[in-house]
């Protein structure tokens, strides 16, 4: 398939700046994975869309205050870093934006208040990014919640006053350099009403890295290759997975991250394991899932690699069909916006 196959008109006043209020206020537009069959709900009643026995399998990573303003040393000139990959102790792969002033020996100074931070540019990557290695007294991450600025997506130009609305309320594995979106809408009085009419949760890791929304460029999308991303997958969510699927119930992953982790591990019988590693898989129409029966996700941008997954689950045209429903509705799209139940 092309990429241009994916492409749909998004107003941009459809572009959510801000997350709704309450978390799970949100709509929810649910959609039959085989039929397409589209209706419009809440999110705060996904409960009426389960059944007793389902297992929602949800992203637990932690998004990090990624993003720094630091100073060249000599010259004061501004400098963005935006954190992608731990290399080693206080060591980064990190994206640093003008690079003409990041070459390696440079130095750098990060400042909040009291607080100061120092780093070095060591290397530039093949791919020209940097590695980077910094140097606090105080622990690293304690530094980063000081100094640091979530790493809001482009089209969000409206200031986050409050940083843990860019993370889920079940957050706790910090690595991500963007939020696994779906989960935003949970709230903890959710998650045990949920528990208590019998839905299980269980929990993968993966640290989304900003490959996962790095823009196709082949017009061929087979020709795209996804960025390697860290997961972790516990023996306790292997097993409820297994008996989940063992004793008929669903499996439904929150999210597209939850998604390729699982489909990652899979066996083709559908069964998984206790596993952690790297994974690069690009799911798009035609990949045959072994685990997966539903799907939480929010409404992804046109020619993604996000809207390509949501296609090979719910097949092309009731995906472009309910995408096309939901701008004439009115929903609001992308990270901050409105989620989407595939069952």
């Amino acid at each position: 398939m092309l990429k241009t196959d994916f492409y749909y008109e998004l107003p941009e006043e459809l572009i959510a700046q801000t997350p709704a209020e309450p978390r799970n206020h949100s709509r929810l537009l649910v959609a039959g994975r085989k039929s397409g069959e589209i209706q419009h709900n809440y999110f705060y009643n996904l409960y009426d869309c389960l059944k007793e026995g389902d297992l929602l399998v949800m992203n637990d990573s932690r998004v990090l205050p990624a993003r720094l303003y630091g100073k060249k040393e000599g010259t004061g000139a501004v400098v963005e870093f935006l954190l992608l990959e731990q290399k080693g102790e206080k060591i980064w792969e990190t994206l640093v934006c003008p690079g003409k002033k990041a070459k390696p020996g440079s130095k750098f100074i990060f400042e909040a208040g009291n607080s100061s931070m120092y780093a070095e540019i060591t290397e530039t990557t093949e791919g020209g990014n940097r590695t980077v290695k910094f140097y606090c007294e105080e622990d690293f991450y304690t530094m980063l919640d000081k100094i640091g600025h979530m790493p809001l997506p482009p089209y969000i130009t409206e200031k986050l006053t409050d940083k843990e609305r860019y993370q889920t309320v079940y957050s706790r594995e910090s690595g991500s350099s963007a939020a696994p979106t779906a989960g935003l809408h949970f709230t903890g009085e959710m998650l045990g009403e949920l528990q208590d009419n019998g839905i299980s949760i269980a929990y993968v890791t993966l640290h989304i890295g900003l490959g996962t929304f790095r823009p196709v460029k082949e017009n061929d999308i087979t020709r795209h290759k996804m960025h390697s991303e860290h997961y972790y997958l516990p023996k306790a969510t292997a097993e409820l997975i297994n008996s989940t699927k063992k004793n008929g119930g669903r499996v439904i992953a929150v999210g597209t991250t939850s998604c390729r982790t699982i489909e990652s591990i899979a066996t083709f019988n559908g069964t998984v394991k206790e596993s952690e590693g790297y994974t690069d898989i690009f799911i798009y129409p035609g990949y045959e899932f072994k685990v997966l029966d539903g799907l939480i996700t929010n409404f992804h941008l046109p020619e993604s690699t996000l809207i390509m997954l949501v296609s090979a689950f719910m097949g092309y045209e009731n995906t472009m069909a309910a995408y096309k429903k939901a701008v004439e509705e009115r929903y609001r799209f992308f990270s901050f916006g409105d989620a989407m139940l595939i069952i």
